[in-house]
């Protein structure tokens, strides 16, 4: 078993040690592979908002750098750990960068079947909004998110009674985590998530021009034929289904009529 940790912190700090905490647990469980993606080291430039990836494919991107070997590192993983501190009051710049340089992904998602755990820390508020975010990210990409974990951990002595139970909220998610990449199921999606595919199949489908390498890559996997329910072979009940494709077919035909990609 290969887990990745795209952490997020510039440093090795409280993130850090609960992820350490997340992989002693995992590997007093059986043999598990660790990798670090400190993205302090990785070469990843900003985004500068050209559309290049969305319209002609990320290889068109005019940026180079590490994104296409860290998009490999995801996909070699059986679970990803998107880990990052609260920096006012969302994400660190390091983690935004990540995700805006790979956010052809938000039109192209390709992570289905691989697990997600989500860790962040925070001196005093902000952990629920970052979870929040990520796992919004995690879930569009494909991931499913199997554990999420938010920290106070305040600027001082943590009391022993407040440590104790972050360890076993660490604990708890790592062995949750361990668990559910070990069984290899798939779960239903949310009714959320069925609702995101309905509307980017319905917009995709009206953009054909606009924007190509999307078009080109929802046919390719048959996302556009009829009957399908979602992304994947996970099963979707059927109320799921027509919640999601009514409202998806909404979303979509507001995206068509303006002939701009909201993803």
């Amino acid at each position: 078993m290969k887990v990745l940790v795209v952490m997020g912190s510039p440093r090795k700090g409280n993130t850090w040690r609960a992820a350490e905490a997340i992989r002693e647990t995992m590997q007093a469980g059986g043999d598990v592979e660790f990798e670090y993606l400190m993205l302090r080291d990785a070469d990843l430039a900003q985004c500068t908002g050209c559309l290049q990836c969305f319209v002609k494919g990320e290889e068109h991107c005019p940026r180079k750098d590490d994104a296409p070997e860290i998009e490999a590192k995801l996909h070699s993983a059986d679970g990803v750990i998107f880990a990052s501190p609260v920096y006012g009051m969302n994400v660190t710049g390091l983690m935004k960068t990540f995700v805006d340089r790979l956010s052809y992904i938000f039109h192209r998602p390709r992570f289905f079947g691989k697990k997600a755990l989500l860790l962040t820390t925070a001196g005093a508020i902000g952990q629920k909004d970052v979870l929040k975010y990520l796992d919004l990210v995690a879930r569009i990409w494909g991931f499913e998110v199997v554990a999420k974990v938010g920290l106070v951990t305040q600027f001082d002595e943590l009391p022993a009674r407040t440590r104790e139970l972050h360890k076993w909220q660490l604990a708890a998610a790592a062995i949750a985590f361990h668990q559910a990449i070990l069984s290899g199921k798939e779960s239903p999606p949310p009714v959320m998530d069925v609702i995101v595919f309905n509307a980017q199949r319905a917009s995709f489908l009206g953009l054909e021009k606009e924007s190509p390498a999307d078009y080109k890559y929802w046919k390719e996997h048959g996302w556009f034929e009829p009957g399908r329910r979602y992304y994947s072979d996970a099963r979707v009940s059927i109320f799921t289904h027509l919640v999601g494709r009514t409202v998806g077919w909404f979303s979509g035909r507001q995206v068509r009529k303006s002939k701009v990609v909201k993803w």
